[in-house]
């Protein structure tokens, strides 16, 4: 069965392509039927061009304030009938409403609770590992509830940090990391073996917990 889900982005649209590539090759059952942008010069866009998918731009500037900003995201959701939001470098705060709980999925380029939070985003996060010396990083994959970088955890990968890194040679190895996590969590989420208990995140058929 697949799952139908709209995707959110704000920039280059990396997760997008990454995606993408994994649906075009039948390996994730998941139909991203509509990507929304906060940013109308999103180069991720074009990927949704490139793949036939609508897309729309939603900024928050648009709206009084974040609760009719993120009525008129899940309006838009709920009329496409999706049943999963995929956030992929999506920059704005969104509030979810309750039929959406634990039904937005983000992944983050740090193993949360370290390095997030807001004003924690691409570059800005590898400068701060390597500033701080900590020895491992990695990326995380968690359920978005309404603060930054909060919601519960689902997985998470650790990549070591080098003597020689610099954010962008580290950034680039948690992004190759990112792309086998994601889909791998998706995957997951489609064939239904996730479920939330207060914060802990319990994956059904795993014989070990997820890393």
């Amino acid at each position: 069965m697949t799952l139908p889900a709209v995707m959110m982005i704000s920039g280059s649209g990396t997760t997008l392509r990454n995606l993408l590539g994994e649906i075009a090759k039948g390996t994730l059952p998941v139909e991203i039927c509509h990507v929304i942008s906060s940013n109308s010069e999103a180069t991720g866009l074009e990927y949704a061009r490139q793949a036939g998918i609508a897309t729309s731009i939603i900024r928050r500037r648009q709206f009084a304030d974040a609760e009719k900003h993120s009525k008129a995201v899940f309006d838009l959701v709920r009329r496409l009938d999706a049943r999963l939001v995929i956030m992929g470098g999506y920059l704005e705060h969104l509030l979810i409403p309750e039929d959406f709980e634990n039904r937005v999925v983000n992944i983050h380029p740090s193993l949360i609770p370290a390095f997030c939070g807001k004003g924690y985003y691409g570059l800005r996060v590898h400068r701060a590992v390597l500033e701080y010396g900590v020895k491992v990083t990695g990326c995380t994959v968690h359920f978005v509830d309404n603060q930054y970088d909060h919601g519960p955890i689902i997985a998470q990968r650790v990549v070591a940090v080098r003597d020689d890194d610099t954010p962008e040679s580290l950034a680039a190895r948690v992004f190759a990391v990112e792309c086998q996590l994601y889909p791998e969590v998706l995957r997951w989420i489609a064939a239904g073996r996730v479920r939330v208990v207060g914060r802990r995140v319990l994956v059904s058929g795993e014989s070990h917990s997820p890393e």
